[in-house]
């Protein structure tokens, strides 16, 4: 799979009492990136889990940050899958400013699985979403 961007914009709730981006909050950014992902994909994960009755939940997460983000600055966040498994994906995430110097903010990798919505337990990824990040069609 090819990178995918997603841009938001930093609102005054995302932000701490000095103005920059709660550390925390990070993990929102990138959480809505992969969710515009699959979205672009064409899978909406409510669908998913009232017709597959499949979920995605984050299992591990590693984040470094570089430099703070201040409110309402764009930033661009990116997706790129790093390992395809059969129950689950790693993520290698990215976060820049968008205007500016579009410095690096900050870098993560989130290892996501599926799981059944009932009992938790892994679950393989269903096929058409595994063709489309293998990249096949």
């Amino acid at each position: 799979m090819r990178e995918f961007n997603w841009q938001v914009r930093v609102y005054y709730e995302d932000t701490d009492s000095g103005g920059v981006v709660y550390y925390a909050n990070y993990l929102r950014f990138m959480e809505r990136a992969r969710t515009e992902w699959l979205r672009s994909l064409g899978v909406e994960q409510d669908t998913l889990a009232q017709q597959d009755g499949l979920i995605f939940a984050v299992r591990f997460v590693q984040i470094e940050y570089m430099k703070p983000a201040k409110f309402n600055e764009l930033l661009d966040v990116s997706v790129a899958i790093s390992k395809p498994g059969k129950a689950s994906v790693t993520f290698e995430q990215s976060i820049f400013q968008a205007e500016g110097q579009k410095q690096l903010l900050c870098t993560g990798t989130v290892k996501v699985a599926c799981l059944n919505s009932e009992t938790f337990k892994p679950q393989a990824i269903p096929e058409k979403i595994s063709r489309e990040i293998s990249g096949g069609s």
